[in-house]
């Protein structure tokens, strides 16, 4: 006789999940495309902008910002520090950002996430903690804008219990300071996050998740728009919609998020769409990079790896079967060999929903 299975939730815990550090925020408005794509994300890199629509080269933009510094502007000594992090040096960002640490909130700011992290330094989530403790704290106005993605690196370090004692409740106060309501100026990670906490079986709200993914999704959240189509298209946490939860799905599977790609696989599948099926799968599961695309979606790695290995089983189903591809046994045991090392709690609930014939 089967046991009786537990209610599987629409996003399983965060626990095991390590979260990553808030983004510098953007404070100007006008967009500068060659500026963002060197990371470069404040106001005053503006006055910089023609000068690095001229520059692809990092060697020639190292050289721009050393003469403004060499000039007196000392607001180049962030920005240098900046070019070099999102360049992944980050032993010379943090001997840039150190220099101005004690003038300039912005380079506090990334030390803190540097030191939480070990990057481009010994790993030091204590510090990282006092860093983020001193921008909320400060009382001047050249930190307030960083006030929203501090509160929210705090959480995660209450979350997580690294650098600061564990809890879940000061990890969930810090949240909702951060996300501010929803606040399209606040964190909207923290958004995200707070719709994922409120999906744990230990601390779970779904009209609290799903508020919060609406929030976080209307923000610009990829992640979060890729969750609300799953809890539309599941009615957990708001009445069932298989219209909205196809909109969120495909906008999101657009936008790259892989989790959403693996349940719009699923979808095509459930209505007998092979063709639709297999085309998309075929191009998810070649996904090798899971850090990048982290790092491109802002998405989190475990969910993509769900995504993976949503699209691996489905695509092994088909090829096992013949649907919508000429049958090959071989390669389907490739494949669910693949959503196996990808999630295998995806793969293993998928394997149980097809010996109940449910799929």
């Amino acid at each position: 006789m089967e046991g009786k299975r537990k209610t599987r939730h629409p996003v399983q815990s965060i626990n095991r999940n390590k979260l990553t550090s808030e983004l510098l925020p953007q404070k100007q408005t006008n967009k500068c495309p060659s500026l963002q794509e060197r990371g470069i994300k404040n106001s005053a890199a503006q006055n910089l902008a023609k000068n690095f629509k001229k520059t692809s080269d990092v060697k020639r933009a190292d050289a721009i910002l050393r003469k403004r510094i060499n000039d007196g502007d000392l607001q180049a000594i962030f920005l240098l520090g900046q070019l070099y992090f999102e360049e992944g040096c980050f032993e010379t960002a943090f001997e840039e950002f150190n220099k101005i640490k004690d003038t300039d909130f912005q380079a506090l700011y990334q030390l803190g996430v540097m030191y939480y992290d070990g990057l481009g330094t010994k790993e030091n989530p204590a510090l990282g903690v006092e860093y983020m403790n001193r921008i909320i704290n400060s009382e001047d106005p050249r930190a307030q804008h960083l006030k929203f993605v501090a509160y929210y690196n705090l959480g995660r370090a209450s979350f997580e219990g690294f650098g600061i004692q564990q809890s879940n409740a000061e990890a969930e106060r810090l949240w909702l300071l951060a996300a501010d309501d929803g606040n399209p100026k606040a964190s909207v990670k923290a958004q995200t996050i707070l719709g994922l906490f409120y999906s744990r079986p230990e601390s779970q709200d779904l009209q609290k998740a799903f508020f919060w993914h609406s929030e976080a999704c209307g923000n610009g959240s990829l992640e979060s728009q890729g969750v609300l189509g799953l809890m539309y298209l599941t009615g957990q946490g708001i009445r069932k919609d298989t219209q909205s939860a196809w909109n969120c799905l495909k906008e999101a599977s657009s936008r790259g998020n892989v989790y959403a790609q693996g349940h719009l696989v699923a979808y095509f599948y459930s209505r007998k769409l092979y063709y639709n099926t297999v085309d998309l799968a075929q191009r998810v599961v070649e996904y090798d990079n899971i850090p990048r695309i982290a790092k491109e979606t802002d998405c989190l790695p475990v969910y993509i790896a769900k995504g993976i290995a949503m699209a691996a089983f489905y695509y092994a189903r088909c090829l096992q079967l013949g649907l919508g591809i000429q049958q090959n046994q071989t390669e389907a045991m490739k494949y669910y060999c693949r959503a196996i090392n990808m999630d295998r709690d995806i793969a293993t609930d998928l394997h149980f929903q097809v010996i109940m014939a449910r799929i």
